[in-house]
């Protein structure tokens, strides 16, 4: 109760229109990424289910199906009083199974897809991001020409420096705004040096929805988009200022927040994660 006053108490400065946004998503968060549960759902598909629901998460974003068709998974949900917002794809299925897409997603009742990885080798460049606008163009325009939203998710390595910012600002500066928009994975912004709350601020109109995780304090600062699933920590024991981030992102159009825990027990450090959420 204490978490949902605090961010209720957030709302007062806020238009209208931010408000009602804002509670959409406080509403609806927070939700979990399916690859935080991985190997239950490995495992037993419907067991798996029944335990991400028995510790209060109803909201998943799924970039597996588990063996499952879209059909499948979707009646195991329905079953259970829960729901799909968000399907993540890989970037060749946008680029060349985006009929495919757009069925999975519309059937599993996602409103998002999602990509996380743009293919490269080494740094990151130039022409790959370029590469990258132009699909998240066409696809995006495509999503939203068919009810769908398109979302990229940053893992670190666009924040490579270009002219006077990064392949990050190049990404966000070059799409189109109403076509594509971002899912900030706070870890994946912060560890290669970046400030969450503030690229929230920077761009407030583009970020859609977001993964809110944490991780050790003592890792080193990297742009591989890589890191060892062992320095992932329950929410608010790491090097994440999750206050400062919720503060940011009631300004911004955020629709869902999704937990995600890469570490090996995540389902156990998942409950710690809530449990520091709701003391805020």
């Amino acid at each position: 109760m204490k978490f949902f006053l605090f961010l209720i108490l957030l709302l007062l400065p806020l238009a209208p229109a931010q408000a009602q946004r804002f509670n959409r998503w406080l509403a609806t968060a927070p939700g979990v990424v399916s690859y935080t549960y991985r190997q239950e759902l490995t495992r037993d598909v419907p067991a798996a289910l029944d335990l991400i629901k028995q510790s209060g998460l109803t909201n998943l974003e799924l970039s597996n199906l588990f063996g499952k068709t879209p059909t499948e998974f979707r009646a195991l949900l329905d079953a259970r009083g829960m729901r799909c917002t968000s399907y993540g794809v890989g970037y060749q299925d946008l680029a060349t199974k985006l009929p495919e897409v757009m069925a999975a997603a519309k059937t599993l009742g996602a409103s998002y897809v999602r990509v996380a990885w743009i293919p490269h080798e080494g740094a990151f460049t130039l022409a790959k991001a370029q590469e990258a606008v132009a699909l998240f163009n066409q696809a995006g325009q495509t999503l939203h020409q068919n009810g769908l939203r398109f979302c990229y998710h940053n893992h670190g390595y666009e924040f490579e420096p270009h002219d006077k910012g990064t392949l990050f600002d190049y990404l966000v500066q070059n799409t189109h705004p109403g076509h594509v928009g971002f899912e900030m994975d706070v870890m994946w912004t912060q560890l290669p040096g970046q400030d969450p709350a503030a690229l929230l601020r920077k761009y407030p109109k583009r970020f859609w929805l977001m993964h809110l995780k944490d991780f050790k304090k003592e890792l080193t600062r990297t742009l591989s988009g890589q890191a060892p699933p062992e320095s992932v920590v329950p929410v608010g024991t790491g090097a994440i200022d999750v206050r400062a981030i919720l503060k940011a992102a009631r300004k911004t159009k955020i629709e869902y927040i999704y937990l995600e825990d890469e570490h090996p027990q995540a389902a156990k450090q998942v409950p710690m994660s809530l449990t520091y959420l709701r003391s805020l």
